[in-house]
């Protein structure tokens, strides 16, 4: 088992035939302060509600405290 609080591998949200979130991987270690920065509209809050199980991603992994966000 990782020292990861949060893992995320190849994870992808797809719209229609629209990608919001393309193969993202990385990973938090626990007890670290991790910033998550970009453009508007480069996926950040669709990345978020998926670790948060509000959004299915449409393929890839999300683990939360090494539990499956996704299953």
């Amino acid at each position: 088992m990782s020292d990861a609080m949060i893992e995320c591998e190849g994870l992808t949200k797809r719209f229609g035939a629209f990608t919001a979130v393309d193969h993202v991987s990385f990973s938090v270690a626990k007890g670290s302060i991790f910033g998550f920065l970009g453009p508007n509209g480069s996926g950040k809050s669709t990345v978020i509600r998926m670790l948060c199980g509000i959004l299915e991603p449409s393929d890839g992994t999300a683990r939360i405290g090494g539990h499956d966000v996704v299953r």
